[in-house]
């Protein structure tokens, strides 16, 4: 459950705007689109493996 804290006064908008910060950071939302659908465990390794290259060749063409 995600709490959070109001204090006496404040704006809805900004108790909104952290509620939706502190969502977004447990990854219930990326967790629930993940296991709609099955990945096979060799397509998981294959993608890793091709982000990680993208990162990097990303990491070299930085210096």
């Amino acid at each position: 459950m995600i709490v959070v804290p109001v204090k006496e006064g404040e704006n809805i908008e900004r108790a909104l705007k952290k509620f939706k910060r502190k969502f977004e950071r447990t990854g219930i939302v990326k967790e629930l689109r993940a296991r709609q659908q099955f990945d096979k465990p060799s397509v998981l390794k294959r993608l890793a493996r091709e982000r990680a290259a993208y990162a990097q060749k990303m990491r070299l063409a930085e210096d």
